[in-house]
């Protein structure tokens, strides 16, 4: 989505990740991505998942503030970072990793206690990304975790349904985190920030309810292979049986959404990322 919003806004087709090798300096004027797939808010998860954890994300971006302070000098460089958006998507895979191994074992008020737990660090992340000079910042919400195809697969039954444990504990982490965000707006030692809060959960879950209403047709499988459990790695000109024409597909492997579907949510946030422009 984040690459979708960098293409719409006319900036660049994509944003190019930080740790590129070949990284070019006059990328570090536009943007680039500091995000590794699979990390999130609890400190277990990137380990879990051999990523890049948010503290360490958060270390690549100092060290990227000091080389555009190097590279364009002090003021433009605190003025790059300052007018800069920075959208952040985390908190999918705390999710992810709780629903598959506690929602079945845990009581509901263990899950509330465990979304506020990571709503907690990513305020904590919000506040050290204010301190590097960080002012405009879009937060996107949890995705409607219990519907991609891999838990339908994993946790939902012989009919392959939602998976209502996994949703639950999404919309506990949004409702919570979408307070601390508020509270984080209104704290006057923070002048000048101004975080958006945005749901993409609601308007994921539209689509896969009314799939017909945005030109889809298969809502519980994905694209890649079987469409039922693949993804990563997994999906690639190899695999048998892999969808011809994605457009009738909400999600392209057993976790992400095709690039249609991203698009339409990338609207939603653009709406958030426009009120932080103008």
């Amino acid at each position: 989505m984040c690459i979708c919003a960098v293409e719409s806004l006319g900036i660049k087709y994509l944003l190019p990740p930080y740790l590129d090798l070949n990284l070019q300096a006059k990328e570090l004027i536009t943007g680039v991505c500091f995000a590794s797939s699979g990390s999130g808010y609890d400190p277990k998860t990137p380990k879990i998942l051999s990523v890049i954890s948010i503290p360490n994300q958060l270390n690549l971006f100092q060290q990227y503030v000091g080389k555009l302070r190097n590279l364009v000098g002090e003021q433009t460089s605190n003025d790059v970072v300052e007018n800069s958006i920075y959208v952040i998507s985390c908190g999918n895979n705390d999710v992810l990793l709780a629903s598959l191994f506690h929602t079945r074992t845990k009581s509901s008020s263990e899950m509330a206690s465990y979304a506020g737990f990571l709503a907690g660090r990513a305020s904590a992340f919000l506040r050290q990304l204010y301190g590097l000079g960080a002012r405009k910042i879009v937060h996107l919400s949890a995705l409607t975790t219990g519907c991609i195809p891999a838990f339908r697969t994993l946790l939902g039954g012989v009919q392959r349904q939602c998976s209502d444990e996994s949703n639950e504990l999404a919309v506990m982490f949004n409702e919570k985190l979408g307070h601390e965000i508020q509270r984080l707006n209104d704290d006057v030692s923070l002048p000048d920030l101004s975080v958006q809060f945005v749901d993409v959960y609601t308007p994921l879950l539209d689509i896969i309810r009314r799939p017909e209403n945005y030109g889809f047709v298969v809502t519980k499988d994905g694209c890649c292979g079987t469409g039922t459990i693949e993804f990563g790695f997994l999906c690639n000109r190899l695999s048998p049986s892999t969808c011809v024409d994605t457009s009738n597909y909400i999600f392209w492997d057993g976790l992400h959404p095709t690039e249609k579907a991203y698009k339409i949510l990338t609207s939603v946030i653009m709406k958030d990322i426009n009120r932080l422009l103008y």
